[in-house]
């Protein structure tokens, strides 16, 4: 590239960079603020809040990147053009073809960084949210035991916590244990927590008294401990399997699921319309910058107007992608959506390249521009104030 492309080069995708964080931070602070009750009610640590929570970034990205994409070249453009940067080189030899290489580079940067993302990096980021929440949330000694409420575990076992405290600590816990019939056991201590190794699951008590009512005695067995482990194991479920689902999968494991995969035999559209989503995905960045650039990126002087052909990128950007979507939706039951949705794109880009080639100036109609300054010229007679004497 020469100087003048490293230098669009480099402008783009700093511009993309900046939206694309902007864009991601803004939706990701909506998407965790549901998930805050999981450090409300379930006693998690902000660490493991936001750990949970930033793993759906790349899936985010998969989406926004295209659109960030657009933007960033729009600004460029817009840049450019304010600056009569792109008469000049017009001037001085540079095709709208030519002037399009270094956004076309740039755009080859974000499909390879969109590809990576959708084959391996947003379904491991999925994957771990779903292994990570089992963890958390599909133990019942997490999803069960809430802050001042009795929750029987067993016909014959009951527990109740105060509070739930920062680090996983339960404050206020009262064990009533009647499952021996032989015995009624009874347990009230100051604080505990939750430990899990590969003997089971304990409820470690600290700071309390065990009383002990043996059948056939008067009088009950009273114990004052300082930490006391009452095994759990029974009523974890930390060990079961977690079931992927569609997009927790690779790439290569929808290419070629197994045959015996239950998943796959009850949704094998959901499988082909996740699949060619990801094979598209790469494919929205051309087809984005193609069109954005047809539109803003022929030379115009800083008295032509910009908004006619802004609105048509916009319109036709978001317009293909909303396409896009509702074509995924219907891949499920009919296959032909797979097609409409690669011909879409097809046709997007080649449309796109054709006006570049050409040096299409795109441009409202004269008859509608008329139509407009009339309306224009009309409204301001109507609402003119009458001159003072």
């Amino acid at each position: 590239m020469g100087s003048i492309d490293k230098y669009i080069f480099r402008t783009t995708l700093a511009s993309f960079a900046l939206v694309l964080v902007s864009l991601t931070g803004v939706i990701w602070i909506t998407q965790a603020l549901r998930g805050i009750d999981l450090m409300t009610s379930q006693g998690q640590t902000i660490v493991t809040f936001l750990g949970i929570t930033s793993l759906v970034i790349p899936a985010l990205v998969l989406v926004i990147a295209p659109i960030a994409l657009m933007i960033a070249i729009s600004h460029t453009l817009n840049k450019l053009a304010t600056d009569s940067e792109i008469i000049v080189m017009n001037a001085a030899g540079f095709s709208p073809f030519r002037l399009f290489m270094p956004f076309f580079y740039a755009t080859c940067v974000v499909a390879a960084i969109v590809a990576f993302i959708a084959a391996y990096l947003a379904p491991d980021g999925m994957r771990r949210i779903k292994q990570w929440d089992a963890e958390i949330t599909a133990d019942i000694l997490t999803n069960i035991l809430q802050p001042g409420r009795f929750a029987q575990l067993d016909q014959n076992l009951t527990i109740r916590i105060r509070e739930r405290l920062p680090g996983g600590v339960l404050g206020g816990i009262f064990v009533d244990d009647r499952r021996d019939p032989k015995e009624r056991v009874t347990i009230v201590a100051d604080h505990g927590t939750i430990l899990k190794n590969e003997n089971g699951s304990y409820l470690v008590l600290e700071d309390g008294n065990l009383e002990r009512f043996e059948a056939g005695k008067r009088d009950p067995a009273l114990v004052a401990f300082g930490r006391y482990a009452f095994d759990m194991s029974k009523f974890s479920n930390s060990g079961r399997d977690v079931t992927l689902g569609i997009r927790e999968r690779y790439l290569w494991e929808l290419l070629s699921p197994a045959p015996d995969d239950p998943v796959f035999q009850k949704l094998s559209g959901q499988f082909r319309a996740e699949l060619h989503d990801r094979f598209l995905s790469p494919l929205y960045p051309f087809a984005f910058a193609a069109l954005t650039f047809a539109f803003l990126g022929t030379p115009r002087t800083t008295r032509q107007s910009r908004g006619f052909a802004i609105g048509c990128a916009v319109f036709a950007v978001f317009g293909l992608r909303m396409i896009g979507f509702a074509c995924s939706v219907m891949t499920v039951k009919n296959p032909v959506a797979v097609a409409v949705q690669y011909l879409m794109l097809i046709l997007a880009t080649a449309g796109g390249m054709l006006i570049i080639v050409n040096g299409i100036v795109v441009e409202m109609p004269p008859a509608v521009t008329e139509v407009i300054h009339k309306f224009n010229v009309r409204m301001a007679r109507l609402f003119a104030r009458p001159a003072t004497a």
